[in-house]
């Protein structure tokens, strides 16, 4: 099959996956962010966005879209890995016109997924999944006092700071992940002509800071609380 067995196909499902969670973590930047603000609203959010069936649907959506750009990314890897064979451990130095971002997109990827757990564990185990057995697992926070949640999970002393600190650590992974693989997605989807080439660089640089922004924003709020809690 062309998806499966073409290398084309394969950097196709990436791309086309890859903006699929770029277009969700936009969305979810945009709805964190609402707390910094309002935690009135927040709460609502959280409660529309809660253990209800579209929510659920939803959330089973990215759960396939992120294990197939996962296992996507990886296969490619050990492919690319396996055809250049003894040439990948000849000591060169930094390819001319090749970014850092862009030999280390595995590792990005792999910081990502780990911290992605973190996150889910946090907002989604003891929230939604909360929710949905009536607050059996650890730790259980209602999705109406979820700001309430992030700021006893990020204003908690030197841990909240530590937390802040690893958030941080993984948005500057996500930024570098995405600022090279929005201008690979739209490469690979044909935007590889000269005169696209520099534009969908910039692009991409563009819309990695639009989508970690919201959420750095979130986290230097709780970390400037957190710190001023502790002077």
């Amino acid at each position: 099959m062309w998806l499966k067995d073409s290398s084309i196909g394969r950097k196709f499902v990436m791309s086309l996956t890859g903006l699929a969670l770029v277009f969700f973590l936009l969305f979810h930047g945009c709805m964190n962010l609402v707390v910094v603000f309002s935690e009135e609203w927040y709460n609502f959010i959280c409660e529309v966005l809660g253990a209800n069936w579209y929510a659920l649907i939803g959330t089973m959506g990215l759960a396939f879209l992120v294990l197939v750009h996962f296992c996507y990314a990886f296969y490619l890897t050990i492919q690319n890995r396996a055809a250049r064979g003894k040439d990948r451990y000849a000591v060169t130095g930094k390819k001319e016109g090749v970014d850092w971002e862009s030999e280390n997109m595995l590792v990005l990827g792999i910081i990502v997924i780990c911290f992605l757990v973190l996150h889910l564990y946090n907002f989604w185990f003891r929230m939604q999944l909360a929710e949905i057995t009536d607050g059996a697992t650890a730790g259980a926070f209602s999705p109406t006092a979820g700001a309430a949640y992030v700021k006893a999970l990020f204003v908690n002393g030197w841990c909240g700071i530590v937390y802040c600190c690893l958030y941080l650590v993984w948005l500057v992974a996500l930024w570098f992940h995405l600022r090279h693989g929005v201008w690979s997605a739209l490469h690979t989807l044909g935007m590889n002509n000269l005169k696209w080439m520099k534009r969908i660089k910039v692009l991409g640089v563009c819309i990695a800071t639009l989508v970690v922004a919201p959420f750095t924003i979130v986290v230097l709020f709780y970390l400037g609380m957190g710190i001023g809690n502790l002077c």
